[in-house]
Order: C-alpha cells, then sequence, then structure tokens
C-alpha cells in the first residue's frame, strides 16, 4: 500500500510520512537513518507500505534471507509500541518494540528485541529475539 507523502506516518511519530520515515525510504537521505531506533521504525513503515527492496537493503548481509517474501494479501498493520532503544556502543544497538496486525479477522502482536549494527555509516537490521 503506497504511503501519500503527506499522510501520517506509520511508525507512530507525530510527523506526516515524507518528513519521518518517508526521507529514509527514498531521495537524498535514503537508507540513512540516524539512529537504529529511526531504521527500526522505517523498516515498520516499510512493511505498511510494502517496500521489500527497502526491508531487503536493510537487512545485514550476514543474515539477510535470500528473498523478502511479499506480505500476505490482506494484511493490516495497526500500530508499533517502541518499547526500549539501547544504544551499546557508536555501532550496536537493540531496539524492543510491539507491532500489531490484522490477517483474516485475526489479530496478532509481534514483541521483538531486535540487534542492529551499523557498518560505513549506515544501520543494519541484523536479527532479533520474539519474546
Amino acid at each position: 500500500m503506497p504511503l501519500a507523502p503527506s499522510s501520517p506516518c506509520p511508525c507512530g511519530r507525530p510527523l506526516a510520512y515524507d518528513h519521518c520515515c518517508g526521507r529514509w525510504h527514498a531521495g537524498p537521505l535514503a537508507l540513512q537513518a540516524p539512529t537504529a531506533e529511526d531504521l527500526m521504525r522505517s523498516r515498520y513503515s516499510a512493511f505498511v507500505a510494502g517496500l521489500l527492496d527497502y526491508l531487503r537493503d536493510t537487512w545485514h548481509p550476514s543474515t539477510r534471507p535470500a528473498a523478502v517474501e511479499p506480505l500476505p494479501a490482506g494484511l493490516r498493520w495497526l500500530g508499533l509500541d517502541v518499547r526500549r532503544h539501547l544504544q551499546q556502543d557508536p555501532d550496536h544497538a537493540i531496539v524492543e518494540f510491539v507491532a500489531r496486525s490484522k490477517l483474516g479477522g485475526k489479530a496478532e502482536r509481534l514483541h521483538e528485541t531486535s540487534r542492529f549494527v551499523r557498518e560505513g555509516g549506515r544501520w543494519f537490521y541484523v536479527d532479533g529475539d520474539i519474546g
């Protein structure tokens, strides 16, 4: 589902998409999220918008799957709650979040503590623990 530039950003921040996660998705600042939390929020927004290339490009090569599978038809994302962002050192961070969705009338909740690494000035999603 494409997101209009002036629509509210799906990540939950009180900004328009183009002034929030949209700037990391495309344009001169593409792939340049300044923090692990910004990257995680932009990845959530990419799931909402179906931006599979962005998800692949922000996944660390050491753990990136061969292909990022399209999301199921009818999946609706309902919201994101960032619980914690911990900067471990200049190049490593964790972000704990809960993402809510609905598919086929069934509500789902993903609670993950994700690991991020910064290489060459760019943040990448590495992996996460579900819990």
